[in-house]
């Protein structure tokens, strides 16, 4: 079996990362749409903030 079906764990952080790689990353980057572009953009600045921050 695979590692990402036998931890439940390892799957969640999985799908996380897919989700945030998904949902912010590639509109930051290849969105046609400058409004998409900033909105992610400020979302990926806000979470980079946070995650500095401990």
């Amino acid at each position: 079996m695979s590692w990402l079906t036998t931890d439940p764990v390892a799957l969640w952080l999985a799908l996380m990362f897919f989700a945030f790689f998904a949902g912010v990353i590639l509109p930051a980057v290849w969105s046609s749409r400058p409004t998409r572009r900033q909105a992610a953009a400020a979302v990926l600045a806000q979470l980079l903030t946070v995650l500095r921050r401990r």
